[in-house]
């Protein structure tokens, strides 16, 4: 998904005032890397319109996706 997404991740958790769950992450996520965010958005669309063997491929929105990641290492962090 992204380059140095641990380290992504570990700053904005130090950034939170609140408890570290999902949606403050994400929103946190959303504020301190909007360029990172864009970059994220710009290369879903680019690979949603790819076409391989007149099929589309299948990609999580890159919401869902970025959420995910930060399930997965909101859990590891416990």
């Amino acid at each position: 998904m992204m380059l140095n997404q641990e380290e992504l991740f570990k700053k904005t958790l130090e950034s939170l005032n609140e408890k570290p769950i999902e949606q403050n992450m994400f929103n946190a996520f959303l504020k301190l890397y909007p360029k990172k965010w864009k970059q994220l958005k710009i290369t879903f669309s680019k690979f949603n319109r790819s076409k391989q063997f007149s099929k589309t491929i299948p990609l999580p929105k890159p919401e869902v996706s970025l959420r995910k990641e930060i399930r997965i290492w909101l859990k590891s962090q416990k």
